[in-house]
């Protein structure tokens, strides 16, 4: 069975509903020819992949240019370095931990390295961007995902799955947050 997604109208129904922002993650080729869309019914960030996405450049720049902060996502097999020439563009860095399409995947390990290496080019550097990671985040990998250096998170098994989606989340969270390092609390705690 093909994997379903939500399109710019569901994007445009919830927008009146509530403030929060739209992380859109487009998972597409020829995301260029849906990012008007997307903008237009209320995304706020909009990330492509790296891997899809011939003009990177350019179509970070129009992202931008509708409005939306723009963010990269790279592939479990994609190389950190592939971003050099556009990490002062992006808002986000999307580190997929498991293979792009279906829930319940298990963790690629090898996703901790490219998230440090985030880290650590962003420290460097001096940037700004966000550290995102998607696939496989769980009670058994949210304390290495966030130690490693990621500040969002997408889970999605780790939530749904079972009788009691809040307790799931508030678990998730309050695990995430205890494995934030004493600095960077600090820092959180002044912002």
């Amino acid at each position: 069975m093909p994997n379903i997604t939500i399109g710019p109208p569901i994007v445009r129904w919830l927008r009146p509903v509530t403030d929060v922002i739209f992380d859109v993650h487009l998972m597409i080729e020829n995301a260029d020819r849906f990012i008007p869309d997307f903008a237009e019914a209320g995304a706020n960030w909009i990330s492509v992949h790296q891997e899809a996405c011939v003009h990177l450049n350019r179509t970070l720049e129009l992202i931008r240019h509708h409005g939306c902060e723009p963010g990269v996502v790279i592939n479990p097999a994609t190389p950190v370095e592939t971003l050099s020439e556009v990490l002062d563009m992006v808002h986000l860095v999307l580190v997929m931990s498991v293979n792009p399409g279906f829930g319940g995947q298990k963790f690629i390990r090898g996703s901790l390295q490219k998230i440090a290496t985030l880290a650590k080019i962003r420290r460097e550097r001096g940037l700004n961007f966000r550290i995102e990671v998607d696939g496989g985040v769980a009670l058994d990998t949210v304390a290495d995902v966030v130690g490693a250096g990621a500040e969002l998170l997408v889970a999605g098994s780790a939530v749904f799955d079972g009788h009691d989606i809040t307790a799931n989340a508030h678990n998730l969270l309050k695990a995430a947050q205890a494995a934030i390092p004493e600095k960077k609390q600090a820092e959180v705690l002044r912002a």
